[in-house]
């Protein structure tokens, strides 16, 4: 394995020390390092992977030097558009390294959502002319494949990529890790929430732990799966497919159990739900102001107020709730509107998701 902080200092070496990205449970110890070594305006966690290549661009035409965007494979297609048509060697040619998670790795056990994107993430890159190394977990391997990197980079002022595999980077527990002083765990609330809605609502749950804790707790209680959408890969979509889900099944409650950072991922959907006001329509945003299921790093969520971001984009109604009184309260308002829950991040409990990797299942309502 590769410690971090090994190739953080040959990435400083060579004048690197720009960082920005989303966070992914295979880099999430380089990842860590660096939040815990670089200035706050020099390490950007950023919204999407797209506006990160964008940052990265911005920082390497008011510098001239060469910064890194990190991501999971499953995030190249929002950065697809900035990387071709702004940092392509064709158009304004911005060199920048990107360093790539490898999720399902062919021959490598993922869950399902990343089982294509896998199979595809070398071939992508291949399409878009950007050169790349597989990143080795050997010291001296890496730091050749480095430097062929800024080699590369220094001749043809282009993107190149590193790809990392699972278990390249090894164990960095991160320092900068605030914890949330909350009365309700993301758990507590998804509890809360079901067990109070009614079992004829139909739930599209968002990306990572939401989506896991949603099931559990279904088996907990012997509920049925039936009506649940949960959405384990396209983070940020899942309040889209609940809009139009309401839309389409205007006299059924439909809820989406969302999180800050998918929420913050393609905030804009904010507008489009506010601007059709469908009345069956229910936004549950937990916020814990953390990407918990990629390590724990910071989202922005707890630094802005979303309530008053979606009353602005033209939610009827917003309500914010800390407490399970306050939310019970909440609910039983039978308010289409943005519920902002500020929750600490934690374990999940019972079985993992890898145990749980089944083939998926879509709601059936027609």
């Amino acid at each position: 394995m590769l410690e971090p902080e090994v190739i953080y200092n040959e990435l400083i070496k060579n004048k690197t020390d720009f960082f920005a990205g989303v966070p992914d449970s295979l880099l999430k110890n380089f990842c860590a390092y660096i939040t815990d070594h670089t200035d706050e305006k020099k390490h950007i966690i950023s919204v999407n992977e797209g506006t990160a290549v964008a940052l990265a661009a911005g920082y390497n035409l008011a510098t001239g030097k060469v910064p890194l965007v990190y991501m999971q494979n499953s995030g190249i297609g929002n950065a697809i558009n900035p990387l071709l048509s702004l940092a392509d060697q064709e158009v304004y040619s911005i060199p920048l390294i990107l360093v790539i998670g490898w999720r399902g790795e062919p021959g490598v056990k993922d869950e399902p959502q990343h089982i294509k994107q896998g199979k595809v993430t070398c071939t992508l890159l291949e399409a878009m002319k950007i050169p790349y190394a597989v990143l080795s977990d050997d010291e001296e391997e890496a730091k050749k494949q480095i430097a062929a990197c800024y080699a590369y980079i220094t001749e043809q002022n282009a993107p190149y990529a590193l790809v990392a595999k699972k278990d390249t980077f090894a164990p960095y527990t991160l320092r900068k890790n605030e914890t949330v002083n909350a009365e309700m765990t993301r758990e507590e609330a998804i509890d809360e929430i079901i067990r109070v809605s009614g079992e004829n609502d139909i739930f599209i749950s968002t990306t990572g732990m939401a989506s896991r804790e949603l099931y559990e707790l279904r088996e907990k209680y012997g509920m049925s799966h039936e009506r649940d959408f949960l959405t384990v890969g396209s983070m940020g979509h899942a309040s889209q497919i609940a809009l139009s889900v309401a839309l389409q099944k205007p006299d059924i409650p439909v809820t989406c159990i969302d999180g800050d950072g998918a929420a913050l991922m393609h905030m804009g959907g904010l507008a489009t739900i506010g601007t059709q006001k469908p009345s069956n329509f229910r936004h549950i945003l937990l916020n814990n102001g953390a990407h918990d299921s990629v390590g724990g790093q910071p989202t922005v969520g707890l630094l802005i107020d979303l309530p008053a971001i979606a009353k602005a984009a033209g939610y009827k109604k917003t309500l914010s709730a800390k407490t399970k009184k306050e939310l019970t309260e909440a609910l039983e308002e039978k308010t289409e509107g943005l519920f902002l829950l500020k929750s600490v991040y934690g374990k999940v409990h019972g079985k993992t998701w890898e145990g749980l990797n089944q083939p998926l299942w879509k709601i059936k309502l027609h």
